[in-house]
């Protein structure tokens, strides 16, 4: 008990300390803030969702005796929160009943085999929803509607850049306008990629250290359930209106998008399993993501036509089985 105390508290000290960090203005600053779920989340996977909601709580009055209780607030509700939860889903399975035991596995590997691990597909909706909420309650902090909203963005964005450009740039300057279209854009994404790289972290590390107690699963074969194709069209024709209707479309339309490029990603390691330098390929094509954003929507595409056309389950059908050893 003394143990799990401990690691809550070295969880939650951890995670406060790289939230804190971005008082010193320091530019790794802003990279240890995006890591700061990491230790939650690694806690909650490792050793159970309670270390990991102590050790939220824990950082929680960290940063309210260090900082200030508002900060605390906003820490707990969009860092402690979602980490823990996500840890939680990581780790949830339920046995299958009436399944007989793998022959010739025993121990914890033959009864991690009888467990029906909560599907990939639905922790990646789950991390949509909470970067929906984020978003959305980051856009509400600057006011009570869309007019409102759009004052504060067009303030903020104008000094920004009279101080970047040492010159006097006015609220109607085009470039506040286009950084007020795109920021909930960008916003409603950087949260769908924090939380998915914190927690594809956590299960790694915890994976190898031994403390994963689940198969690692088959990240290629994840995919999202059949309505969230209709959730997309839905957010995608509200986008069009006006208002803050317009504006949470448009998140919800983009966190949708973030996690069809996710499944294209799936689909980009199934369909290159028989390639002869499958690693080069897909070290070139992680390299081409990271410099290019816009191949984002390529992989878009790719997943949502693997939702529309199944080319994973048609790819695999379809596979030739490896040659036999020849004697």
């Amino acid at each position: 008990m003394m143990v799990f105390g401990l690691i809550a508290l070295i969880a939650g000290a951890a995670s406060a300390l790289m939230f804190a960090s971005i008082v010193s203005g320091a530019l790794i600053s802003l990279v240890l803030v995006y890591l700061a779920p990491l230790p939650l989340m690694l806690a909650a996977i490792a050793w159970g969702p309670l270390c990991g909601a102590l050790g939220g709580l824990v950082a929680t009055l960290v940063i309210a005796g260090a900082l200030s209780p508002p900060l605390a607030l906003g820490y707990g509700l969009a860092f402690a929160l979602p980490a823990w939860w996500l840890g939680h889903l990581a780790m949830l399975g339920r046995p299958l009943l009436g399944r007989p035991l793998a022959s010739g596995i025993a121990g914890s590997d033959a009864a991690s085999l009888q467990v029906e691990w909560y599907p990939l597909g639905r922790i990646l909706l789950w991390i949509a929803a909470l970067a929906t909420l984020l978003t959305a309650g980051s856009l509400y902090s600057l006011g009570s509607d869309a007019s409102a909203i759009s004052d504060a963005m067009r303030r903020g964005f104008a000094k920004i850049l009279s101080l970047v450009s040492e010159t006097t740039v006015t609220e109607n300057d085009p470039r506040v306008g286009l950084m007020v279209a795109v920021i909930p854009v960008l916003v409603a994404a950087s949260q769908m990629a924090t939380l998915t790289l914190n927690l594809w972290l956590a299960a790694k590390v915890a994976a190898v250290s031994g403390r994963l107690h689940r198969p690692w699963p088959d990240l290629s074969s994840t995919s999202l359930p059949p309505m969230t194709l209709v959730a997309l069209c839905v957010a995608l024709a509200f986008s069009f209106f006006s208002g803050m209707t317009g504006i949470l479309a448009v998140v919800v339309t983009t966190v949708l998008m973030m996690a069809y490029a996710l499944v294209g990603l799936a689909v980009l390691h199934t369909i290159t399993r028989d390639l002869a330098n499958r690693g080069f390929w897909l070290a070139t094509a992680y390299a081409i993501l990271l410099m290019f954003s816009v191949s984002l929507v390529l992989l878009t595409a790719l997943g949502l036509a693997d939702a529309v056309f199944g080319f994973r389950e048609r790819f695999l059908r379809n596979r030739q089985p490896p040659p036999l050893p020849t004697t």
